[in-house]
């Protein structure tokens, strides 16, 4: 589950990690009492209007404004809120901004200069481990550090049993070329962001940039946060933190039905049971010269109304070019899938996409009996192979 810049800086607060303050607005007036209330409590007289939608680069897309009195702190959110940011990380349609987050500006002179790093914590799947990937690049895409100088990019693994030892932060602080009271800064911030991290069982930790200010403060300036949705169930204050708003409409709906479904961009529907199956499912329109155009387990109950429910879904993507229903009848019923489509079909009327229907295992021969005798325009396989040149012909017409 994704959250918003100033959702994740919560989190990170609650767990002592300094961020950089700020108040949610929803529309212009909010963002002006915002800053008033800002300057009251830290006292900066410049404020930062930044974005709220779930994607990275919204600076370069003009998500993130420097305003420096209360009239362009309305000016600046007036013009953010309701417009649709396109972004490196978005469709070419871009994201609709409900909300902006008005922060103080923590870039204010004093002793030194300011400077800024890159921190992420996230899961290294090649080892099993916990890893914090640091750069002393912050502000920049990672991806384009990594591309054109990977040798500023540094790891820090953490084991499992024994957690993030105080050598290594004092390794990354050392290693971000800080000392004095920064380099201590840092080792309390990285200690206490890799603890965020674990104990709100997340997924990944970003924070581009970490700002070390003039007075050598350690600070959290942005922050994505994902959380593993598969914990949930251990934090529930979380779970309101989701917004829908920022996710494909068409999964929403799927996901209130009981659907496993992901919208990919291609041109064939997948139906199929099973996560593993779906993935091969996949692959084989890819090998028939099709692409999917979407990825959906219907899980072990695909009863009548459960694969209606399904069509419907796959049916809202006018790039539909046909519908590929590959299902192992294992727990289920081939036989009860068959007729579940039949009853589905015959429900929901006139389809106008070509339907071709892989059922295999238990009942696997009455059901392709019943599909190939119902009348419908639907197109029975049995082998992997003959579903995929079935798709392949639909796909020539």
């Amino acid at each position: 589950m994704n959250l918003h810049e100033y959702q994740g800086k919560e989190i990170l607060s609650s767990f002592g990690v300094r961020i950089q303050r700020g108040i949610v607005a929803q529309n212009a007036q909010e963002a002006v009492a915002a800053a008033k209330q800002l300057t009251s409590e830290t006292g900066t007289s410049w404020h930062v209007i930044k974005a709220q939608v779930h994607a990275g680069g919204r600076g370069k897309g003009g998500g993130v404004k420097l305003a420096k009195n209360l009239q362009e702190v309305e000016e600046i959110a007036g013009q953010i809120i309701g417009m649709d940011l396109v972004t490196p990380q978005t469709s070419a349609e871009g994201k609709r901004v409900h909300q902006v987050l008005v922060a103080e500006d923590v870039y204010y002179p004093g002793e030194s200069e300011t400077s800024e790093f890159y921190v992420s914590v996230l899961l290294n799947r090649a080892t099993g481990r916990n890893m914090i990937m640091y750069s002393t690049e912050g502000g920049m895409d990672i991806e384009t550090v990594a591309e054109e100088t990977p040798h500023l990019i540094f790891t820090e693994e953490v084991d499992p049993i024994v957690g993030l030892m105080p050598f290594q932060a004092r390794r990354i602080a050392f290693n971000l070329g800080l000392s004095g009271l920064a380099f201590k800064e840092m080792t309390k911030f990285v200690t206490a962001l890799y603890t965020a991290y674990v104990k709100s069982d997340s997924s990944l930790f970003e924070i581009n940039p970490v700002l070390k200010t003039s007075d050598d403060k350690i600070m959290a300036v942005d922050a994505k946060v994902t959380i593993d949705d598969n914990a949930l169930y251990r934090h529930k204050n979380y779970v309101d933190l989701r917004d829908v708003r920022e996710e494909s409409a068409i999964e929403v709906e799927a996901g209130e039905l009981g659907l496993n479904y992901v919208d990919l961009d291609g041109n064939v529907g997948c139906m199929v049971n099973g996560a593993g199956l779906a993935m091969a499912t996949m692959d084989l329109i890819k090998q028939a010269g099709g692409e999917p155009a979407n990825f959906l387990d219907v899980g072990g109950t695909a009863d009548a109304a459960r694969v209606e429910a399904a069509f419907k879904i796959i049916l809202k993507d006018p790039a539909v070019k046909a519908i590929l229903i590959n299902i192992f009848g294992g727990i289920v019923r081939c036989d009860r899938v068959a007729q579940g489509v039949i009853d589905a079909y015959k429900n929901m009327g006139n389809i106008n996409v070509p339907i071709i229907v892989r059922l295999q295992g238990t009942n696997a021969d009455v059901a392709k009996e019943l599909i190939d005798n119902s009348g419908l325009d639907v197109l029975s396989a049995t082998e992997f192979q003959e579903a995929a040149d079935k798709v392949q012909e639909v796909l020539a017409k």
